[in-house]
């Protein structure tokens, strides 16, 4: 027997120590895949339920009038109808939440809005695309409020940014995609546009179905304590963000229309601007989330009204193709972007109390869901009325927001002077 023959074997004996070293770093390894499983679940949410379910509706508009299938009128009212069910949505997601669960309520309303789709793929009547799309933006306004609760108590809270950034990034992917999707389904037929969408609202919901936490607590819905003591900047913090809700909706809703209509430059020019507005919408929530970090969430939520305000009425000053990109980019990037900005301002404002920051957040959306489905029926209505002036509708969307700007500001005075 030789003298390697007495050594024992390589591995064969551990210390302690290098054991629960291998061990730590394994369950950090699986801790960080399931955190970005669950971050996919909600990418995926976000991307269908708001995305698709609500952004390609505007790159279809002029395609539904051009097709006849509904008047100029028509086809914006039953926009309309989702920001609607959006705010149907935020008011009823704790409720549903709390009786089939959380994540069961996320994988139905993923499930609501793919069967939306196909749904609408033929015009029935009126009617029957207007509840439709009220249901898409039903499923919308639900996952809004419920995605990042389920997701991020299971995320560390070194990480709860970027994977909160990851979740509302899923907005911009889903404008991106249906704004070079559609215009490539327009050309198979109006009819095979909606299918299409609605085949990869499937395939994700599908892909994220078993990425949601599983635990027991991850069904346990947004508690419904009402806040107390709420200060005056935090309810004017309400205000403020549904103020801002109604700044978004001139884009939202009409920018493509303008641009192949009112400008006449055809529905494929309109969908390369809706491009940028979805490309704005990726890196929005980052920029955003990173800038409240760096500068504080009241000073970036300031900057952020002024720098939306410009981008909201640079149509109504020029229409040249560098001005409605700008406008475009920057105005999509403030559709999720605004949200870790208010989510943070929040934190600030009602801090050492979960509870009421979960309560205080959920009214919030519901405030910005009232004042933008409320802005979209008046904007029509405008719309109508002015013969289609949509620089009317800009016009009013960037007043809305120097109005949140300007509350900001002297809420900001009156504190300093108290």
């Amino acid at each position: 027997m030789t003298n390697a023959d007495l050594k024992p074997h390589a591995g064969a004996r551990r210390h302690p120590k290098a054991a629960s070293a291998s061990q730590e770093t394994s369950s950090k390894q699986h801790s960080s895949q399931r955190t970005w499983q669950y971050a996919a679940a909600g990418l995926s949410a976000s991307l269908v339920g708001l995305g698709l379910a609500r952004f390609s509706y505007t790159p279809l508009i002029p395609a539904l009038i051009a097709a006849k299938w509904f008047s100029a009128s028509d086809v914006v009212y039953l926009g309309a109808a989702n920001l609607a069910g959006y705010l149907a949505g935020a008011l009823a997601a704790q409720s549903v939440a709390s009786r089939i669960g959380a994540v069961c309520t996320l994988r139905a309303m993923m499930l609501l809005a793919t069967l939306s789709f196909f749904a609408s793929s033929s015009p029935v009547s009126f009617t029957w695309f207007f509840a439709w799309r009220f249901l898409s933006g039903l499923s919308g306004g639900i996952i809004m409020v419920l995605a990042a609760s389920v997701i991020l108590p299971h995320t560390s809270a070194v990480r709860r940014g970027i994977v909160g950034g990851v979740i509302f990034a899923g907005v911009g992917l889903g404008v991106a995609a249906s704004g070079t999707l559609v215009p490539l389904l327009l050309q198979q037929g109006l009819q095979q546009s909606w299918h299409g969408l609605g085949v990869l609202s499937a395939l994700l919901t599908l892909a994220s179905w078993w990425n949601w936490p599983a635990e027991a607590n991850s069904d346990t819905p947004l508690s419904q304590t009402k806040p107390r003591q709420t200060s005056a900047t935090a309810r004017a913090l309400l205000i403020q963000y549904g103020l801002n809700a109604v700044a978004l909706v001139p884009h939202m809703v009409f920018i493509v229309d303008f641009v192949a209509r009112g400008l006449g430059q055809g529905i494929a020019a309109g969908s390369r601007y809706w491009v940028l507005y979805g490309l704005g919408a990726i890196v929005g929530p980052l920029v955003t989330g990173h800038l409240g970090d760096r500068a504080g969430f009241g000073p970036a939520l300031r900057a952020a009204f002024l720098i939306e305000a410009a981008a909201v009425l640079l149509p109504t000053v020029s229409t040249t193709p560098l001005s409605l990109i700008v406008s475009s980019f920057v105005v999509g990037g403030f559709t999720p972007g605004i949200v870790p900005l208010v989510l943070g301002r929040i934190h600030e404002l009602v801090p050492h109390s979960a509870e009421q920051q979960r309560a205080t957040w959920s009214h919030a959306t519901t405030s910005f869901a009232l004042f933008q489905a409320a802005a979209a029926y008046g904007f029509s209505w405008i719309y109508a009325q002015t013969g289609g002036d949509y620089l009317v509708l800009f016009g009013l969307g960037g007043g809305a927001v120097v109005l949140a700007l300007a509350i900001d500001l002297a809420l900001a005075l009156a504190t300093r002077k108290a």
